[in-house]
């Protein structure tokens, strides 16, 4: 099981935190329906949604590191998850397409934290909501983030609702 109070002390720990996490989620996508079905508490996302979201996160967060290491001090906008899983029908979205985004992105992830998490943790960039971030703190958010929902997805598939 992931904790989803780990400490990051370096790459290392990073690299350990975001495959231990990956392995975890992506056993999540072989799910039958009535897994997926499954919520976290009522009016809560179901793990098909959660899945999706996971993959589309991990898009957004590896963007912003990318635009923070490459870019002088860029800003990036707020992600409006309700918009995304809407418009983007995360209902009828094949799963299989999120899999293997988040398989894809994951594994970039790490390499780019493998060769930058120490080196260019320091660089900044702008958020549009909460302000001024560093790459190691964008790093760390895509471990636990990850982390939390697969907290989110167990629960529901130990005590959640259809």
């Amino acid at each position: 099981m992931t904790d989803t109070h780990f400490q990051i002390g370096g790459t290392a720990d990073l690299v350990r935190a975001l495959e231990s996490t990956r392995v975890e989620t992506l056993g999540f996508f072989k799910l039958g329906e009535p897994g997926l079905s499954r919520s976290y508490g009522p009016g809560k996302w179901s793990v098909r949604f959660l899945l999706h979201h996971l993959a589309d996160t991990e898009t957004v967060l590896y963007e912003r590191i990318r635009r923070a290491i490459s870019e002088s001090h860029p800003t990036v906008n707020v992600m409006d998850q309700d918009a995304w899983s809407k418009e983007l029908d995360y209902a009828g979205m094949p799963l299989e397409i999120s899999r293997d985004i988040y398989t894809s992105v994951r594994s970039a992830v790490i390499h780019l934290a493998r060769l930058r998490y120490e080196t260019h943790g320091h660089l900044t960039f702008v958020h549009s909501v909460t302000g001024e971030r560093t790459v190691r703190e964008e790093f760390d958010k895509v471990a636990h983030h990850n982390a939390l929902h697969l907290g989110h997805i167990r629960t529901a598939l130990a005590k959640g609702t259809a």
